[in-house]
Order: C-alpha cells, then sequence, then structure tokens
C-alpha cells in the first residue's frame, strides 16, 4: 500500500486514525497500540502477504534474543548470533543472486537461479533490530514490553522507508499520556506536512521523472547520447530523487504526529550542503547515524590515525552503497562517496591555513553548486541499471560523444527552465522543518532553523493554501508510483 494512493489516503488512514483515539480513550492506551500493530502489519501484508512471516519472524526471534542478552555469560555470543542472523536473511533475499551471478561469471559455470524477489523494508527493519542489539548488549535498553518492540518495528509511517528509527527515540513514547490525547494542533500540523510532502511527490517528482527516464533508458539499450540531453536526465533524476525522498520523509513525519508519534526527521535541504561532509548530515539523516555509529566507529573509526581514518570512512561508504542495492554501480555509488569524504577531509585540514571567514562566505554559492554536481555525477551510478549504462551517460555529459542534442531551441529551454525552476525550490526555499519550525519539535529537532519566509501558521490563508495544495496533489494521483527508496 503506497501513501501515494487513494486507498491509503481515503480508506486505510482515516479507519485506523479514528480507531486508534476510539481504543486509547474507550478501552486503553495498550489496546491502541496493539490495534496500530494489527494495522502496520495489515498495511506491510497488502503489497505481498506471503513475505508477512519474514517481519515477523524477524520480530520474534530478535525480541528473544534481547531478553536473554541479560545473561552476561553469554551476552556476546547472543550478539553476534543475532547479528549473524539478521545479516543471513538481509543477505539472502538482497545479496544472494548478485554474488552468485559474479561467481558464475568468474567461474564460467553454466547452471542458473531465478532472480530473488526482494520483500519490503527488509534493509530498514533489520538494521534497526541490529542496533537495538547492540544497545542491548551495551545496556542501554529498558525492558521493553513485546508490544512496544513490535510497534517499534512495524510503525507503518516509517516501516517501508525509513527512517530509521532507534528505540530510545520512539518506545519511550508509547508510554506517554500525550501520545493519545486527541490535538488538534497534532492534527493540522500532521496533515499540512503529510499533503506537503505528497505533492513534492506527485506534483513535483513524478513530473521530472519524464526528463530523466528516457536517456537512461537509452543508455541501457546501447543509443547514442547528446552531451545536452545526459546532463538533463542526470540532474532531472537527482531533483527526482529529492523530491521523492523529500515527499517520503515529509509523510513520514506527518502521519507520526497524526497519532501523537515524533518521527526524526530524516532529511535536511541535502542540495543546500557545502560539502560532502555537510550533504551527509542532511541526506538520510537516521542512515548516516547509523552508518557512523554501528559500523565507522566499530571499524575504529578516527582513534588510529588519519590513514586508517580515510580507510575507514571509505569502506563504511562502500558499505552503505552495498546496503542500498546488490550492484556493482551502488558500489560505484558508495566508493565515490567515500573518495569524496576523504578528498573534503583533507582539504579541510589545509584549507584552514589560508581560508579565511570573510572568503568561505563569499565562496559558499559556488562550494553549494560543486558539491551539487559531484553528488549529481555520483547519482548517475546509482540510477544506472549497470556500469556500461552509467560510464555511458557519464561520458556524454563530459563531451565523450556528440556534444549536440536534436531537441530544437524551444525544448531546450523548457527542460532548463524545468530544472532550474526546481533548483530555485531546492536552493531558496525553506524545508518543511523551517516552515513549521514555530511549533514545538514538529520534526525531533530542537535546534530547527527558524524562518521568517513562509512559517506556517493555524490560520485561514494557510488554511486555504493547504487545501488547494490537497486538491491538486488528490487529484493528480493518476497512477500509485511507488518511491524510489521502496527497492532499498
Amino acid at each position: 500500500m503506497l501513501f501515494n494512493s487513494y486507498i491509503f489516503i481515503l480508506v486505510f488512514l482515516p479507519i485506523t486514525f479514528l480507531l486508534y483515539y476510539y481504543f486509547a480513550n474507550k478501552y486503553s492506551y495498550l489496546t491502541a497500540r496493539v490495534w496500530l500493530v494489527l494495522a502496520s502489519f495489515f498495511f506491510y501484508s497488502w503489497w505481498n502477504p506471503i513475505y508477512s512471516f519474514i517481519i515477523i519472524t524477524s520480530i520474534l526471534i530478535n525480541y528473544y534474543l534481547g531478553l536473554h542478552m541479560k545473561n552476561l555469560k553469554f551476552a556476546k555470543m547472543i550478539l553476534v548470533l543475532g547479528i549473524s542472523l539478521n545479516l543471513f536473511v538481509l543477505g539472502y533475499y538482497k545479496y544472494y543472486y548478485f554474488f552468485f551471478m559474479v561467481t558464475k561469471n568468474l567461474i564460467g559455470f553454466e547452471y542458473s537461479i531465478q532472480k530473488i524477489i526482494l520483500p519490503l523494508a527488509i534493509s530498514f527493519f533489520t538494521f534497526q533490530q541490529i542496533a537495538y542489539l547492540v544497545d542491548n548488549y551495551r545496556g542501554e535498553t529498558k525492558e521493553y514490553s513485546f508490544t512496544d518492540y513490535c510497534l517499534f518495528v512495524t510503525f507503518f509511517p516509517q516501516l517501508i522507508a525509513g527512517p530509521i528509527v532507534h528505540h530510545k527515540e520512539i518506545i519511550p513514547q508509547f508510554s506517554m499520556e500525550k501520545t493519545y490525547r486527541f490535538s488538534s494542533k497534532n492534527i493540522s500540523v500532521g496533515l499540512s506536512i503529510f499533503f506537503l510532502g505528497l505533492s513534492k511527490k506527485v506534483l513535483l517528482a513524478d513530473w521530472i521523472v519524464d526528463y530523466a527516464t528516457p536517456v537512461f533508458d537509452i543508455a541501457s539499450k546501447g543509443g547514442e547520447l547528446f552531451q545536452f540531453d545526459s546532463w538533463v536526465a542526470a540532474i532531472s533524476y537527482s531533483l527526482q530523487l529529492y523530491f521523492d525522498f523529500s515527499g517520503y520523509s515529509d509523510m513520514a513525519v506527518g502521519l507520526g504526529r497524526l497519532f501523537g508519534i515524533v518521527i526524526p526527521r530524516n532529511f535536511n535541504s541535502p542540495y543546500k550542503a557545502v560539502n560532502i561532509i555537510d550533504f551527509w548530515r542532511r541526506w538520510h539523516i537516521t542512515l548516516s547515524i547509523f552508518l557512523r555509529d554501528y559500523l565507522y566507529i566499530s571499524l575504529g573509526g578516527n582513534r588510529n590515525g588519519n590513514l586508517r581514518r580515510f580507510v575507514n570512512l571509505f569502506l563504511t561508504m562502500l558499505l552503505g552503497g552495498l546496503w542500498h542495492g546488490a550492484g556493482w554501480n551502488f558500489l560505484v555509488w558508495g566508493g565515490l562517496h567515500g573518495v569524496y569524504l576523504v578528498i573534503n577531509h583533507l582539504w579541510n585540514s589545509q584549507s584552514s591555513k589560508f581560508m579565511t571567514e570573510k572568503i568561505r562566505k563569499y565562496a559558499k554559492p559556488f562550494s553549494i553548486v560543486f558539491t551539487f554536481l559531484c553528488v549529481v555525477i555520483a547519482w548517475v551510478f546509482f540510477r544506472a541499471d549497470s556500469l556500461e549504462t552509467a560510464f555511458k551517460i557519464i561520458s556524454a555529459m563530459f563531451g565523450y560523444g556528440v556534444s549536440y542534442t536534436e531537441l530544437g531551441i524551444r525544448k531546450q529551454i523548457q527542460l532548463l527552465l524545468s530544472v532550474a525552476v526546481l533548483l530555485i525550490v531546492c536552493w531558496f526555499l525553506p524545508n518543511s522543518t523551517e516552515i513549521f519550525s514555530r511549533y514545538k519539535n514538529p520534526t525531533k529537532d530542537i535546534n530547527a532553523p527558524k524562518s521568517n519566509f513562509l512559517q506556517w501558521k493555524p490560520n485561514l490563508g494557510w488554511a486555504i493554501c493547504f487545501s488547494l495544495l490537497t486538491m491538486v496533489s488528490l487529484l493528480c494521483i493518476s497512477t500509485e508510483s511507488e518511491f524510489l527508496y521502496f527497492q532499498f
């Protein structure tokens, strides 16, 4: 079931919402939580009920291991067993086919297998539970009830494409009385953030995709590419992914708010980043935190000198790329960002010697554009279906092919204006955190920047604007297009 579908917006969400508050007020908070767990399982099963047993089994095993990890004598053994089981299931469904094909090409045997269908959200709920097991081993968890643990893993706003929520951020909210209090502020803010995210998805991301897909399809089929078309396609895909992921992140935060639960934000205008380090503090924030806390630091972090630090950075991003998908193109994408980060840290260590604050201030716009272009180049590998396709597009972008285009001047101007408008939105308009910054912690960020421009208020003017935006967005749901992060 997709957030951008009529069945979700007009049927599932209203029923789940009304019964949640009905059970909380008529019976008990526990009843409301149980209802939300059942609704979340139904939401997950809508895609393919057969795969529900995977997430149910995963929850049962991880919760059981967490309970028995209190036996300090065997705690480390249980931790290793738990992480191994989680990675085995993830590896089987996500990487088995990839490594089988790599082995087949190296050895040359004739045996073949069918590609395994990847269960929805397996990367997200696997990482959440690995973090839970590690924190349990460190003594950083409390005695959570089975119902609370189930809701922590399955809560439908964040289940399919994140954020990768931490148990400390979510589970304590389940015992707070205000979570179950029917709040007009929560409803108005939640619905506004949700429909703002929906508009990004259906009005922007699903629109700009038409400028990117044809060029990537031509490259995949070995057709001739033009420099102008390739740049437009690469930037268009970068914008599609931006608004698609930003839209989902807003919708998740808005849905959580409707149920009185604050979900951490996962997106903070990453194309405003002044360098790659800043980009990864803004893009998929919860994944960056997970990779830092549970992988980079575990590898040694920066504790053993710069050389080891850079190796750890590169390995972390390489594995981060592999987390996104089983393919050489994802490994190259992750490795490329690893190289970017190493260069960025080296630059920071040297630039402090000659870069004054005044120079940094004037250089900031150029830094933002340069960072964006580096990210765009990396996104080509992320989007392409093979390394050959990616290199073909990259080559065309840098003039190794036909530099002109068959498109007429009018079409070129239309494409450039479309891209320019979306870049203006990315670079100059406030994000959802800034728009709703008047309201206490709407996106779990107490240091949310205060923006005096376009700040949301519960008044008639904003009500009319969001009503029109909602109506247009609902009318534009012509096809139920999946969010791009669903495949991870």
